[in-house]
């Protein structure tokens, strides 16, 4: 009797143990059996997919017979952040973004979906080459570009980058961020187009008003420094010499409220979305600010954060008078547009852009290119700057809008305008 009960016991256990595996086997199966299949189904799922460039360059590609990326390594390295790669290592890629969707694989049949699929993207892997090689191997940073009469995006870079061909078991940091997309950086100067916007449309006399700058002013007993003296501006040459000071006393007139209110309208503080991808969100202080620490918010510091790609989207605005062509990245997506910013208010700050390169800047940095722009150099709190360099071309044959970020890249105009005056000289030739 005791050896019968003692095997009835063991059943039993047997029978929960196999019956809390199936449990766990089950659980698993709807979480991971996508997964599970998909890996499995490179080589016998039914559909392929391909991805090219806007001219017809192959980028990605898979099918029974395999995974294939573009045949040339620079390609693969300057798009490999837009396109990501079959396993999945970063989260903004195309390719993991689609690919599920596309193969289609069933919980309930355990079979995969079956058909061709080709997609067309608005991206130039020429000038996405151009960009991987102006930021240079040993920088980080990122470039992105976009056509803002049709929010196709052109250009999309992100350093340090990785060949999708080859597994790097100890990549550099940041290696499977795409930074145009799915990171927020301290905006420095370039956050001064935004304080700009918001005083032309609520400081009745912007215009009139003088500023006396030695080098360095006090808010509030908070010592403000400029990089050099201005000396008496206005307005306009405030933005075109970049003055610090001026600019804090600019925000400060503005007043938190309506500093806060505009960041938000202008969408910085927004998460935005690229053809299914998600971007990151920005950051600009939303509790009381005493005047001290408006001003250094006002100049793109204290703790402002910005996303390119919203950058990006707000200069193609200014641009456009004011309407914001949704940028998008797949050909053959309905466009949509928004008046993000007042089209008298985008006419200004595109006057203001303009002056910036002919007071300051210089065309001959940029030669034979109508280039309205604003450079930036941010303080990242570690000894270095982030350098910054946005605006567009005034010109209706090439009307692209860009952003070029180069971290602890020394200075805006001559860091990251060089490169964006490769990336533009290139974009131009096409």
């Amino acid at each position: 009797m005791k050896k019968l009960t003692a095997r009835a016991i063991s059943v039993l256990l047997i029978l929960a143990l196999v019956l809390f595996g199936t449990g766990v086997y089950t659980v698993r199966l709807f979480e991971k059996g996508n997964d599970w299949a998909l890996y499995f189904s490179r080589l016998n799922s039914g559909s392929s997919g391909v991805l090219h460039d806007r001219n017809g360059v192959l980028l990605a590609e898979f099918s029974r017979s395999g995974s294939f990326y573009a045949e040339d390594e620079l390609t693969r390295k300057a798009c490999f952040h837009i396109l990501g790669d079959y396993e999945g290592r970063t989260g903004s890629g195309l390719i993991s973004t689609f690919t599920e969707d596309i193969k289609d694989y069933s919980i309930f049949t355990g079979t995969t979906h079956s058909q061709d699929y080709e997609f067309t993207l608005t991206l130039d892997a020429y000038l996405n080459r151009v960009a991987y090689e102006s930021i240079g191997v040993d920088r980080e940073g990122c470039v992105l570009v976009c056509n803002y009469k049709t929010g196709e995006v052109l250009c999309m870079v992100s350093a340090p980058s990785t060949d999708p061909l080859y597994y790097d078991p100890d990549p550099p940091s940041g290696t499977y961020i795409n930074k145009c997309l799915g990171a927020a950086f301290v905006p420095g100067s370039v956050f001064k187009l935004v304080t700009s916007a918001a005083a032309i449309e609520t400081v009745g006399n912007i215009w009139d008003r003088k500023f006396f700058c030695e080098g360095e002013g006090e808010i509030a007993g908070v010592k403000i420094a400029c990089v050099d003296p201005h000396w008496t501006t206005d307005f306009r040459t405030a933005l075109s010499n970049s003055c610090n000071y001026a600019f804090a006393q600019i925000a400060v007139t503005v007043g938190q409220d309506n500093m806060k209110r505009y960041v938000k309208e202008f969408g910085f503080t927004d998460r935005h979305e690229l053809n299914g991808i998600t971007t990151a969100a920005g950051n600009f202080e939303t509790g009381y600010m005493g005047d001290p620490e408006l001003a250094w918010a006002g100049i793109g510091q204290w703790t402002d954060l910005i996303c390119p790609f919203s950058l990006l989207r707000y200069v193609s605005a200014i641009a456009n008078c004011g309407t914001l062509i949704e940028p998008y990245i797949i050909d053959g997506t309905e466009p949509k547009s928004v008046q993000l910013i007042k089209q008298s208010t985008a006419d200004t700050l595109k006057d203001m852009m303009r002056f910036n390169v002919t007071d300051h800047y210089t065309d001959e940095r940029f030669p034979g290119l109508h280039m309205c722009g604003k450079s930036g150099t941010a303080e990242v709190g570690d000894g270095t700057n982030n350098s910054w360099f946005t605006g567009f071309l005034d010109d209706e044959e090439h009307p692209y809008a860009f952003v070029v970020l180069i971290e602890k890249g020394g200075y805006g105009l001559a860091d990251a305008g060089a490169v964006a005056n490769s990336v533009m000289q290139a974009a131009a030739r096409k």
